[in-house]
């Protein structure tokens, strides 16, 4: 019998966690479901900012893509500096400043098309060849982080491959490429992500 309780009072004598032990792994318990909970606020919060920035870089590229097509159906450009663009070119509309066109096999119709860029907005208008505005004019890109967005092949700057507008007071050749350069909001962490591509007029006479 002696034998028996010796073996079973060890046994008895276990005890379980003491009151520091809880309080600790509680402890332990509210930092971790806090840090989490912290976590998923944070990235609620940030997920429309996220969005918006998202929003900007696709249509960045897409306002990207139309306004190089545009050059490249460019006929003359007018007005060359780095905010602004002033090009005759060919749109598929039934008139300048018009809805587009719906008949595939009517011709294209040339208008002045101009990109004027302020503060972080970029906006697009029409008028005729004579000079006359029509429609009116839309913003094409907002939350620009610059608004230097077109540069010039050649111009005046040193090396004569440069993509750069003509300085002041300086003669430079015409310029025979357009670039253009989007620096929108980066929405994969911060500054700015830059958007470029450009075009050759079809033709290589240009108008000062």
């Amino acid at each position: 019998m002696r034998r028996r309780v010796r073996r079973i009072s060890p046994v008895r004598d276990e005890s379980g966690m003491t009151l520091i032990e809880v309080l600790v792994a509680a402890l332990m318990s509210v930092i971790i479901v806090g840090a989490s909970c912290a976590m998923l606020i944070s990235a609620v919060r940030d997920q429309p900012a996220l969005s918006k920035k998202a929003q900007n870089v696709t249509t960045a590229r897409w306002q990207l893509e139309r306004i190089v097509r545009e050059l490249r159906n460019g006929v003359t450009l007018e007005t060359k500096t780095p905010t602004e663009v002033t090009l005759v070119a060919q749109v598929r509309q039934a008139a300048c400043g018009g809805a587009a066109q719906t008949d595939s096999s009517a011709d294209p119709v040339q208008c002045r098309v101009t990109y004027s860029c302020s503060g972080s907005t970029c906006t697009r208008s029409e008028a005729t060849l004579e000079g006359t505005p029509v429609g009116t004019p839309t913003v094409a890109l907002s939350g620009l982080g610059d608004t230097d967005v077109f540069c010039f092949v050649p111009s005046a700057a040193a090396d004569p491959t440069e993509c750069g507008a003509a300085q002041e007071g300086e003669e430079a050749d015409p310029p025979t490429y357009v670039g253009v350069n989007l620096d929108v909001p980066n929405p994969e962490g911060p500054g700015l992500l830059t958007i470029s591509d450009g075009a050759t007029l079809r033709t290589a006479a240009f108008s000062n």
